[in-house]
C-alpha cells in the first residue's frame, strides 16, 4: 500500500505527486512551460481588469450614483475584482522566479484576499441577477425593498460569507521551504489531506458554478418572459444582453470548476498515468487564465453596455484626459474637444447598469 501527498499552489493550482514506493512523475516540462506563457498572459489580465474595474469604481463615486441597490451592487462587483487582481503581481513574480520571496505572512494574505476577491465576485454576480429580477418581474414589491439601506446589509453578508468560504484556503496555506526554494500553496493536514481536496473541489463546484448557474436560469427565465410581453423596442437588446450574460458565465467558469473536480477526483476517473496528470496540470493553468480574464469582462458586461454610463465615461474622458491633449493638436480638433467636453451627462437617477 503506497502513501502520497500532494501540494495544491494557490496561483496555478497544479498538483504535485509524491508516492514513497514508485517512480515520482516529474513535472518540469509543465513547469517551465507556465512559466514562459502564464505571466504573460497574467500582465494583460492585470492591466485590463485594473483600468475596467478602477474605471467603474470611478465612474460610480465621482458622479455620486450610488443611490440604487444595483449600482451598489456594481461598486462591490468591481472592488471583488480589483481585490482579486491586487494579488496578480506577486503570482506573475512567483510564476518566473519559482521562489516565494515574499514570507508567509504575506503568502497566507495574499491567498485570502484571492480567494476573497474570487468568491465575492460570484456572490454579487448572483445579487446582481436576483436584483434585475426583483425591478423587472416583481417591479412593485421592488420598490419597497431595493433601497439603498438593504443593499448595504446584503453587501455586508456578503462579503462576510465570502470570507467565510475562504477560510479553509487562508488557514491551510502557508510558506515553507521546497528543496531549493520557498512555496506557497496549501498544505492539508497528512491524514486528511484527500478529503480537503475534494471538500474544496465540491465547494468551488457548488459555490461558482452551480448555484450562480440555477439563479441564473431561474432568474433570466422569468425576465424573459417579461420582456416579450412588453412592446418595448429595447426589448431585443435586454434579452440578448441576458443570453450574453448566461453564456459568457458559463463558458469561463465551466472548464476551470470540472477541470479543479476531476482534479480532486482523480482516483475516481482513473487517472494515474504520469502523462495524464501532467495534460490535467496543462488544463488546470489554461482553465484558470479563462477564469481570471471574467474579471476582465464584468465591466463590460455590466456597466459600460449601459448608455447613461458611455456617457458619464465620455464626460469624464473629455474632462480629465482630452483637455490635458489640448496643447498637443491642431486647434480645430482642440475647439471640437472643448465643446464636447462641455456637454454634462444628464443627472437623471438612472441607473449605470444596462437599461431593460
Amino acid at each position: 500500500m503506497s502513501t502520497s501527498t500532494a501540494l495544491l499552489d494557490p496561483t496555478t493550482t497544479e498538483y504535485y505527486y509524491y508516492d514513497l514506493y514508485a517512480t515520482p512523475c516529474l513535472k518540469d516540462n509543465v513547469k517551465e512551460l507556465t512559466s514562459k506563457f502564464l505571466p504573460l498572459l497574467y500582465v494583460v489580465v492585470f492591466i485590463t481588469g485594473l483600468l475596467g474595474n478602477a474605471m467603474v469604481v470611478l465612474i460610480l463615486t465621482k458622479y455620486k450614483r450610488l443611490k440604487t441597490m444595483t449600482n451598489i451592487y456594481l461598486l462591490n462587483l468591481a472592488l471583488s475584482d480589483l481585490l482579486f487582481l491586487i494579488t496578480l503581481p506577486f503570482w506573475i513574480h512567483y510564476e518566473l522566479q519559482r521562489d516565494w520571496v515574499f514570507g508567509d505572512a504575506m503568502c497566507k494574505l495574499l491567498s485570502g484576499l484571492y480567494y476573497l476577491g474570487l468568491y465575492s465576485e460570484i456572490f454579487f454576480i448572483i445579487l446582481l441577477t436576483v436584483d434585475r429580477y426583483l425591478a423587472i418581474v416583481h417591479a412593485v414589491f421592488a420598490i419597497r425593498v431595493r433601497k439603498v439601506v438593504l443593499s448595504i446589509t446584503t453587501s455586508i453578508i456578503t462579503w462576510g460569507v465570502a470570507l467565510l468560504a475562504s477560510l479553509p484556503d487562508i488557514i491551510f496555506t502557508r510558506s515553507q521551504k521546497e528543496f531549493f526554494y520557498h512555496s506557497c500553496s496549501l498544505h492539508f493536514p497528512y491524514e486528511t489531506a484527500r478529503m480537503w481536496r475534494q471538500f474544496q473541489a465540491l465547494k468551488l463546484n457548488i459555490l461558482g458554478l452551480i448555484l450562480p448557474l440555477l439563479v441564473m436560469i431561474i432568474c433570466y427565465t422569468g425576465i424573459i418572459k417579461i420582456l416579450l410581453r412588453r412592446r418595448n423596442e429595447k426589448k431585443w437588446k435586454a434579452v440578448k444582453l441576458i443570453f450574453v450574460i448566461m453564456i459568457i458565465f458559463f463558458l469561463f467558469w465551466t472548464p476551470y470548476s470540472l477541470t479543479v473536480l476531476v482534479s480532486a477526483f482523480q482516483d475516481f476517473f482513473l487517472i494515474s498515468e504520469c502523462e495524464k496528470s501532467k495534460q490535467l496540470d496543462v488544463a488546470m493553468q489554461v482553465t484558470e487564465v479563462i477564469v481570471f480574464t471574467h474579471c476582465c469582462v464584468n465591466p463590460i458586461i455590466y456597466a459600460f453596455v449601459g448608455e447613461r454610463f458611455q456617457k458619464y465615461l465620455s464626460h469624464f474622458v473629455h474632462n480629465h484626459v482630452a483637455v490635458h491633449l489640448c496643447k498637443h493638436i491642431p486647434s480645430f480638433l482642440r475647439d471640437r474637444l472643448e465643446r464636447a467636453s462641455s456637454i454634462s451627462p444628464s443627472t437623471g437617477e438612472q441607473e449605470l447598469s444596462a437599461e431593460f
